[in-house]
């Protein structure tokens, strides 16, 4: 059976730690989740003149997180939080490509400030800074290692999430700040906090089009487990 290659975003970071010169990052369970569930990986490099060219190599994506924002004037704001940092080149790139896979019905997994990054895509806007605008919000960026959890959510019976990890409660990990805050009609909101902050969107019409707010790449739970699995998949039948 084949095996889909899958393009996974990375992060860039300035000169500093690992190297004196600009250089790129990934954590590795990003690729072993995706070589688990049947995938090969390959990291994409930011040169947006190769986005084409990518596109047509891969199989599916994913768009990874990090600690950076989205341009809030990508989703039509006038102003900036104050919290907000931004990676130009990485967003352009990302939008960019996620865009693309969206155009060609190319499977898409968008992870943490990947599905911010996919519900501007999609048309939709985002929270700026949670404790600004969410009434007694949970600690989104928890306090306890990353491969813990940190709360659970809740997910919307009949989504496809739900059908995925056949659960309508899960425990997630939390590393963020903001979050994502209207979508479109047509896209479904599949899994919210405790505090009612957007945790999962999806949209229905394509072929596999999902975005979660925590990182499944960590396996906390099987839902993490059968989402990289059912993304593979369709991935699989896409090739």
């Amino acid at each position: 059976m084949k095996q889909p290659l899958i393009g996974i975003t990375a992060d860039s970071e300035q000169p500093g730690g690992y190297s004196k010169f600009p250089w790129y990052a990934l954590r590795q369970n990003y690729c072993s989740a995706v070589s688990a569930a049947g995938g090969v990986p390959i990291v994409l490099p930011h040169e947006p003149h190769l986005v084409d060219h990518y596109l047509g190599m891969i199989d599916g994506l994913v768009v990874s997180g990090g600690a950076f924002d989205v341009d809030p004037a990508l989703f039509g704001a006038t102003t900036r939080h104050a919290t907000v940092s931004l990676k130009e080149g990485r967003t352009d790139f990302e939008l960019r490509m996620t865009q693309g896979a969206l155009a060609a019905d190319k499977p898409v997994l968008g992870i943490c400030g990947g599905q911010q990054l996919l519900a501007v895509a999609l048309g939709g806007t985002l929270i700026q800074h949670i404790p600004d605008e969410v009434s007694n919000p949970l600690a989104h960026e928890q306090p306890n290692p990353r491969d813990q959890a940190g709360h659970d959510v809740t997910i919307k019976e009949g989504s496809l999430l739900h059908r995925i990890t056949g659960a309508t409660t899960a425990p997630v990990n939390s590393s963020h700040h903001q979050a994502v805050k209207s979508v479109p009609d047509n896209i479904v909101v599949d899994a919210v906090a405790p505090d009612g902050v957007i945790e999962g969107i999806e949209d229905p019409s394509r072929r596999f089009c999902i975005g979660v707010q925590w990182h499944p790449e960590f396996h906390i739970s099987p839902a993490d487990v059968r989402l990289f699995a059912a993304f593979i998949d369709a991935c699989r039948k896409a090739a």
